[in-house]
């Protein structure tokens, strides 16, 4: 019998790019994906792997990708950014489909803004949810979605592996990409608001950390998480970690399979 392998990943900026990289080296080593979960960027990628497009065509996207492409101002009144052109790339990479026509079941955390509670779609249209799951409060407009206000997972569950686990996962493999960086330049309220959120999720974190079968956590708190530079790095970083413990997710499945 083989186990239900579940990714959590984490939110981060562009600094989610580094799931790619976990994900490309978990496919090269066979080791399967059933499910995800994922908060804010992680939810991104999820939905754009979920959505069936391969992971070359996803690392040529990532590497091109520009903030322009998803930065609509508007006059700050509950955040900086419309979130309709982002909304619209998301919609376009998913092919317009729903998260349960997915190819593997994903898991999209938000936060409801207006109650305090943390949201998990795991049916409806995947732009809307992902759009509610990258909503960074203060930046992005919250998304007005089934009756709610909703802002970005990681307010709630940077990582989410409880949700994995919800979703039936026997193996959870956990990414975090948003360790605080400390002595970190803060020149933006961008910076004041992720250092800040980052800074309120790390003690949960700590202590989550044990729930997760596997903790991913690549050296990527030296790249922005808000200029979609160094793309290529913070990938190839995703890519380093996980093959260091490719050997002992390999024993914990082994493991799995003698116990069953």
């Amino acid at each position: 019998m083989e186990p239900k392998i579940g990714l959590a990943l984490g939110s981060g900026g562009a600094r989610g790019f580094a799931h790619l990289g976990v994900i490309k080296v978990l496919s090269d080593a066979g080791i399967p994906i059933h499910l995800i979960a994922g908060s804010s960027m992680g939810a991104l990628v999820a939905c754009f792997y979920g959505a069936g497009i391969d992971l070359d065509r996803l690392y040529k996207f990532s590497t091109a990708f520009k903030r322009k492409y998803f930065l609509d101002f508007t006059v700050p009144k509950m955040g900086f950014i419309t979130g309709k052109k982002v909304k619209e790339l998301i919609r376009f990479f998913t092919h317009g489909k729903n998260i349960e026509e997915l190819s593997i079941p994903i898991a999209v955390v938000a936060t409801d803004l207006i109650t305090g509670e943390k949201v998990v779609f795991t049916e409806g249209p995947a732009a809307e949810a992902v759009r509610a799951s990258i909503s960074i409060p203060g930046i992005f407009v919250p998304e007005k979605y089934q009756g709610r206000l909703l802002v970005d997972g990681g307010v709630t569950d940077r990582v989410p592996i409880s949700v994995a686990k919800e979703m039936g996962a026997d193996i959870v493999i956990a990414v975090d990409v948003s360790r605080v960086k400390q002595n970190a330049e803060i020149t933006s309220i961008y910076d004041v608001i992720m250092q800040s959120i980052d800074i309120m999720q790390t003690e949960i974190i700590n202590n989550q950390e044990s729930t997760a079968n596997i903790m991913i956590r690549p050296p990527v708190e030296e790249f922005s998480s808000r200029a979609f530079t160094n793309i290529e790095e913070i990938i190839k970083l995703g890519e380093e970690e996980t093959k260091k413990l490719l050997t002992q997710i390999k024993a914990i499945i082994e493991q799995w399979k003698g116990r069953t």
